[in-house]
């Protein structure tokens, strides 16, 4: 017998905690919550020390601390744990494979190609006259959840009706427009707000939402900002800044496009 036996469930039970803890930490590197993490990793190595050196006093305190800990991580973390389900629901489809619309809705979500050219001209006129817009558009998931917050549209994509959404008076205009299905589905709705800290500092909450749903759900987003009329593309948890409308075009049709 060897001194180390590996077997073939080790190795898959190292590529699975590899796994976990890449996603996880994609999912919070950026925000305040990676030091946090980097302190339980630390304690975690100090723990297994302790229980390798059989030292009995210390190895009881910290076994006590660990199973308290675990729901102190489950608090700490709930926003973390949640964008993880979320994105591990959205990356592999499963509310839309089971769902009862899929038996009556086209199976190809998002946008057709002849209908992202006038929601980009809409945007390039709301950037001439700096008014501020937040436009979600969903690929595989629906974001129903999101849908839920605003107003219910269910109308054509209209060059008029967003920019009478987005108009400065506009009850709606503070809120995020959420397009599926090439139609406009809901106004008005409330978005995850990013804690990423990479984010410019000239950014408001906008930017930070068009961000926050797209490191959730794998939807993309278009911000036009208020203060400076610029364009803004979001996809994957990604910002694209001060774009050209032939530049935000081809970010959303690529976008459409790689919908696998």
């Amino acid at each position: 017998m060897t001194f180390l036996e590996i077997r073939l469930i080790d190795l898959i039970d190292i590529v699975l905690v590899a796994w976990l803890l890449y996603w996880l930490y994609k999912l919070i590197k950026g925000t305040v919550a990676v030091n946090i993490f980097i302190g339980i990793f630390a304690f975690i190595l100090f723990w297994l020390m302790i229980k390798a050196l059989n030292m009995q006093l210390s190895g009881a305190i910290l076994d006590n601390l660990v199973n308290v800990g675990v729901i102190a991580i489950i608090i700490v973390f709930q926003p973390e744990i949640r964008r993880f389900l979320l994105l591990l629901g959205s990356k592999y489809n499963i509310g839309n494979r089971f769902s009862v619309d899929s038996l009556f809705v086209s199976s190809s979500p998002g946008m057709l190609s002849f209908q992202i050219k006038p929601l980009v001209s809409t945007c390039e006129e709301l950037s001439r006259s700096k008014t501020g817009a937040l436009i979600v558009i969903t690929r595989r998931s629906e974001l129903l959840d999101y849908v839920e917050t605003g107003e219910l549209i269910n109308a054509v994509i209209s060059k008029t009706l967003l920019k009478s959404i987005f108009f400065k008076n506009s009850p709606l205009h503070d809120g995020a427009v959420i397009i599926n299905q090439s139609k406009i589905k809901a106004a008005g709705c409330i978005l995850p707000v990013s804690q990423n800290m990479d984010l410019p500092k000239n950014v408001g909450l906008r930017h930070r939402a068009a961000m926050g749903i797209t490191e959730s759900t794998d939807a993309v987003s278009i911000v036009v900002s208020e203060e400076t009329g610029r364009m803004s593309f979001f996809v994957g948890g990604k910002g694209y800044y001060n774009l050209s409308t032939e530049e935000l075009e081809k970010k959303v049709v690529e976008s459409m496009a790689n919908i696998k």
